[in-house]
């Protein structure tokens, strides 16, 4: 990292099993990120819930990593959380110090993510609602999805593609700015 670098801003993107949180961190990041994927193997049959995504081979199981360099001073950090229960102890220390998160959703699955909202509410971690349109997913109007999910009208949705640059970018944008507004309605 270049010596100009002053201050980083940790940002969390969580979500169920499959929605692409490891997609979105290796799309939007500037330098190669660190992944933890290993093969799903016969342990997880029972015990992980699929549905939707029967064809992945892989998963996530301690975090991602990757970086943005938002200025010559400034970047953001992003850790991919994994997506299974039984892994989300290691949330703990992946949300120490995060400014917000980015909670990617599946609207082919989206009783996922009611668990995973709740959990950012319970910790007080501002977070946006990123719409990650699988092409056989159903498509919702914005104001349905946030009742589905029981959200705050101030609570932003966007809809991404997770496999797009340009798309995991706005989606961060999105976190930044709300984050910028929370900011200044404190001040």
């Amino acid at each position: 990292m270049p010596d100009t670098v002053t201050s980083a801003v940790k940002i969390v993107i969580v979500g169920g099993f499959g929605v692409g949180k490891t997609t979105m961190v290796g799309s939007v990041s500037e330098i190669r990120p660190l992944t933890t994927e290993e093969t799903m193997t016969q342990a997880g049959i029972g015990v992980d819930d699929n549905y939707g995504s029967e064809t992945k081979t892989a998963t996530t199981v301690a975090m991602d990593f990757g970086r943005i360099s938002i200025t010559d001073e400034l970047v953001l950090y992003l850790f991919g959380t994994p997506g299974q229960e039984r892994f989300w102890f290691l949330w703990n220390g992946l949300f120490e110090g995060a400014l917000g998160a980015v909670v990617l959703i599946d609207t082919r699955r989206l009783e996922v993510s009611f668990d995973v909202i709740g959990r950012l509410e319970e910790r007080g971690v501002p977070f946006v609602i990123a719409n990650n349109a699988f092409p056989d997913g159903p498509r919702y109007p914005t104001e349905e999805l946030r009742n589905a999910l029981d959200l705050d009208p101030d609570v932003p949705i966007i809809e991404c593609d997770a496999r797009r640059r340009a798309s995991s970018r706005d989606v961060l944008m999105t976190l930044m700015r709300y984050l910028h507004e929370m900011a200044l309605a404190r001040a």
